[in-house]
């Protein structure tokens, strides 16, 4: 079974720069396979890898639930497996499936037993997988295999940031999820805040490089190995991956 990083916080904390740079280190650094699957509606993870996707799961699903049987002797589960199969956006040395919007008011019940059944296969082709998720998670709480290894939580240290961590937290004990480790990766600091139960896995200083290269339409393997951000990046998921 590949090991799962599940990355999760608010918009605006830099949490897709940061999966990013975690899959950059597990490329480049443990020469692994790695499955990115971009679980935020925003859908920034492979521009920000510069893959732009093909499709969205998304799509797909809604295809899957309009389509009525016909007689070329095509299952709708072949139908599916085949259009997630196409969504897939091959890049070097990883991966990557972008999940989409989130379903409408519509019935998506089979659509998403599918799609548990496809993840579940699919994720297990690979060392890692490595989730950017939205703050919600919703994804992430449709993934038949449930154990993810690392609930990194991305956040800053303001009152919000705060607050919002500790909602995820509290949003993963009612999801049908198991993390083994959750933690907070405190992000554009040097200084990590305490809070009661929630452990701090480290932090990324400020690194002007990373929104340099956001605004430039750079993509996360232009930045330098030996920067601020992507330095600490390493420093944490060697520490990390080595407890193992």
């Amino acid at each position: 079974m590949p090991i799962t990083i599940a990355v999760s916080g608010k918009g605006g904390s830099g949490k897709t720069s940061l999966a990013a740079m975690i899959i950059r280190f597990l490329l480049q650094h443990r020469g692994k396979t790695v499955l990115a699957v971009d679980a935020d509606p925003n859908s920034c993870l492979g521009l920000t890898m510069g893959t732009p996707p093909h499709g969205t799961i998304a799509e797909i699903r809604e295809q899957a639930r309009t389509k009525t049987p016909d007689n070329t002797g095509v299952s709708r589960v072949q139908s599916f497996e085949y259009g997630i199969q196409q969504a897939i956006t091959e890049a070097k040395g990883f991966d990557l499936l972008t999940m989409g919007r989130p379903e409408g008011p519509s019935c998506y019940c089979a659509a998403n037993n599918l799609l548990r059944q496809f993840l579940n296969k699919l994720s297990s082709s690979y060392d890692f997988v490595v989730i950017d998720n939205e703050a919600g998670m919703e994804h992430l709480s449709r993934r038949t295999t449930n154990n993810v290894d690392f609930l990194f939580i991305i956040t800053e240290p303001t009152p919000l940031g705060i607050a919002t961590a500790k909602r995820i937290v509290d949003l993963v004990k009612d999801l049908p999820i198991s993390a083994k480790k959750i933690g907070i990766i405190w992000n554009r600091t040097e200084t990590a805040k305490n809070i009661d139960s929630i452990e701090t896995i480290g932090c990324v200083p400020f690194d002007k490089a990373v929104s340099d290269a956001s605004m430039q339409g750079k993509t996360v393997f232009d930045l330098e190995e030996a920067g601020p951000a992507f330095s600490a990046i390493k420093k944490i998921l060697e520490q990390e991956l080595n407890k193992g």
